[in-house]
């Protein structure tokens, strides 16, 4: 992890892109200063140079290099988990395909309503929408012993385009992972979930400081600085299946 995150530094101290005009031919504006942002990101260089599936894998990196959520033998669910950065650093992390003989074997389950390419070490159920009551019953089913020890949601709502509708839709989704966590998260357990500061956080927040021992917000470096979009990780859970408050 540590050697992937200092390529990312290497790489933002160099930044020197020389693009051909032809990738710019016939494309918008907008498109042309989303592509000019892309090719200047060092964290999509090092997804490549690593085979991270996507940049999103160095917001967990950064997150668990500081955190530590992710150990050997974890348990671990990943919602919202296409196309499967977030499930590669969670299987490297927990030991899921049992490359190092010498420490515990993880688990771990990736849901999303979209197809994801195999990966070996991780079992992946899709397309699933994990508010779907048959959904959270087939993941019970699939982890071991039916629970997690970590919960991870990278999910996003289908972007409208209206802010503030976009940001109560995935507070929505944010809540409907925690409805879940009794029948799924050990307790003791751990969530990582994205959201997007608006005013409807509180909520969500409220509900994490209710129901595990500690919360924080915390914002990677390769959340992009203009993105209201940061993460909220809680540790320590407090509930379990037929448990109160």
């Amino acid at each position: 992890m540590a050697r992937s995150l200092k390529l990312v530094w290497a790489s933002s101290r160099r930044q020197r892109f020389h693009t051909g005009g032809s990738c710019f031919k016939g494309r918008t504006g907008a498109e042309r200063l989303w592509l000019m942002r892309h090719l200047r990101d060092p964290f999509v260089k090092a997804a490549k140079v690593e085979s991270y599936r996507c940049r999103s894998a160095f917001k967990l990196l950064e997150v668990n290099e500081r955190h530590r959520i992710l150990r050997p033998g974890l348990r671990v669910l990943d919602c919202g988990a296409a196309p499967g950065a977030w499930s590669q650093v969670a299987v490297q992390s927990v030991n899921a395909a049992g490359t190092d003989p010498s420490i515990p074997v993880g688990f771990v389950l990736g849901v999303d309503l979209l197809p994801i390419f195999p990966l070996e070490g991780a079992t992946f159920l899709c397309p699933a929408d994990v508010t779907d009551p048959r959904t959270s019953r087939r993941i019970r089913e699939l982890l071991p012993a039916g629970r997690a020890d970590v919960i991870l949601s990278d999910m996003a709502p289908n972007a409208t385009g209206i802010r503030a509708l976009d940001h109560d839709r995935l507070i929505s989704l944010c809540l409907s992972l925690l409805d879940m966590a009794p029948e799924v998260l050990h307790p003791g357990g751990t969530f990582l979930c994205k959201t997007w500061a608006g005013s409807q956080s509180h909520r969500l927040q409220k509900r994490l400081t209710e129901e595990f021992q500690k919360t924080r917000t915390v914002k990677p470096e390769a959340s992009r600085k203009e993105s209201s979009e940061v993460y909220l990780l809680a540790t320590q859970y407090r509930r379990g299946k037929g448990e109160g408050l």
